[in-house]
């Protein structure tokens, strides 16, 4: 059997406008607060420019058989800072990128049990070895972390 090298250097830089053009698929779990698995999902991804906005569509499929969809519209800036919007989002997320890693912050309106919740994502995401990309989102209620999302992401062509 033929082994595939692997890389151990992380990368220095992450740049979502780079890492997220093209088509990208992610895998992830949505977990309580308590660390029990609540959902399982794939999420599909196609980034592209529309003038000097950075367009991310996400498809989400979940193992119940629910789907999501969300068009974010992102603006790049200075020193690796982003400004970003969708349907569902309350206001303007914003992050910063620093070397590998990305701090994200937005508020979503969710549905939960029948209603609509706004709910706070506190992500990170970080740029690994072998091209993958790591994203923890904590989701907070009330300033009470509620669950937590992990989804490794990784490219499917340019």
């Amino acid at each position: 059997m033929q082994q595939t090298a692997v890389t151990t250097e992380a990368p220095t830089r992450l740049r979502l406008e780079e890492f997220f053009l093209g088509r990208t698929r992610g895998i992830g779990i949505v977990e309580d607060r308590f660390g029990r698995l609540r959902r399982r999902f794939v999420c599909d991804m196609t980034g592209r420019w529309e003038n000097d906005l950075f367009v991310l569509d996400e498809t989400f499929a979940y193992a119940d058989g629910a789907r999501d969809h969300r068009v974010w519209r992102v603006r790049p800036g200075p020193d690796g800072r982003y400004e970003g919007h969708a349907d569902d989002v309350i206001g303007t997320a914003t992050g910063a990128a620093v070397g590998d890693t990305l701090a994200w912050g937005y508020v979503l309106r969710l549905p939960i049990g029948g209603r609509h919740h706004n709910i706070r994502f506190d992500d990170r995401m970080y740029l690994l070895a072998d091209g993958l990309l790591l994203n923890r989102a904590r989701m907070f209620k009330w300033g009470i972390r509620i669950a937590e999302v992990t989804l490794a992401f990784r490219r499917l062509e340019r």
